[in-house]
């Protein structure tokens, strides 16, 4: 089957291609489905960590690696003998890798999509997900202020979903066209341009009840954390080797740090149905959808310049 294949390079850069014939998976048994992949959605953070050779990147020796990410959207096309649910011809979201085929149990990572969904849209539910699971993590409550810092398509669903539970939600971001998203989407309360020196300026001194870091930039977290009031909570999500801060800093304020990994099958399920009543809005985010055979250059640039990059699907 075709797959998408991560790659060391003789220069120990990595790439990501398109292979014709990666092995297909096994089954479906028991209460496993098979689908046909219809679409796939990037994972810009996840992604580029992978192409870097980040923190959660596989190692050189395990080079190459097949599929990857975690965003898929495909019809079920076989079903296994135990299956209750799901029929040959549903189309799911699947927390499923970059490949032709994929196979999961039926009570997985995965939703059945209703009718109305886009399914353009729908591939990139899974980092919808994430947004989702970061702000319930963060247990934001009514008219609590909350900075989302970072307005690649993760954040941009944070201010979704911290708005609708209620909280006074600000993003900011040192890329105008990323704010102006913002801006359209209307769900941010404030947006702030944090370029150059800017963050002093426009994130006031203990500030915010909550500060969700998307954006991962090293050496920001006394920043971070002096922008909490008293008893606030810091929750790093963005990929990175260690957390370091000065200590007093945060006991002074009796800050709460926390983090979080993926998301689960309550998260994707409400984030389907927040999605399908238009209460989510991911169109806004959506920059490429090509076909998955121009792979090798969405990844070229995801590595090498990914400012340059939005939401991206794969038509297969």
């Amino acid at each position: 089957m075709r797959s998408l294949s991560l790659q060391g390079l003789p220069d120990k850069r990595r790439q990501k291609v398109l292979v014709p014939d990666w092995p297909d998976p096994e089954g479906p048994t028991g209460n496993e489905v098979k689908t046909r992949t219809i679409y796939t959605g990037v994972t810009n953070g996840t992604e580029r960590n992978q192409l870097t050779g980040g923190n959660y990147a596989p190692a050189d020796s395990e080079l190459p690696t097949g599929g990857n990410g975690y965003q898929n959207v495909g019809k079920v096309i076989e079903v296994g003998p135990d299956v209750c649910e799901l029929k040959i011809g549903d189309v799911l979201f699947m927390s499923a890798v970059h490949a032709e085929y994929a196979v999961m149990p039926e009570d997985g990572l995965l939703v059945r999509l209703p009718d109305s969904m886009d399914r353009t849209e729908a591939a990139l539910l899974g980092i919808c997900s994430v947004a989702m699971r970061t702000c319930r993590n963060a247990e934001l409550s009514m008219g609590e202020r909350v900075l989302i810092v970072g307005a690649g398509i993760l954040g941009q669903v944070a201010v979704q979903v911290a708005a609708g539970m209620g909280a006074r939600a600000t993003i900011c971001d040192i890329d105008g066209t990323r704010l102006a998203i913002a801006r359209e989407i209307g769900a941010a309360e404030a947006l702030l341009d944090v370029t150059g020196e800017q963050w002093k300026q426009q994130v006031g001194e203990a500030s915010f009840d909550v500060v969700i870091d998307f954006a991962g930039v090293p050496g920001m977290e006394d920043q971070l954390i002096s922008a909490l009031r008293p008893q606030g909570r810091v929750l790093f999500i963005a990929g990175r080797d260690k957390v370091t801060y000065s200590f007093n800093l945060g006991q002074g304020r009796e800050v709460r740090i926390r983090q979080n990994s993926h998301f689960d099958r309550d998260d994707l399920h409400n984030t389907c149905r927040l999605v399908a009543r238009g209460l989510i809005e991911i169109g806004p985010l959506i920059r490429d959808v090509v076909p998955v055979s121009e792979a090798k250059r969405i990844y070229d640039t995801l590595r090498d310049a990914p400012d340059q990059l939005m939401g991206t699907v794969f038509a297969w």
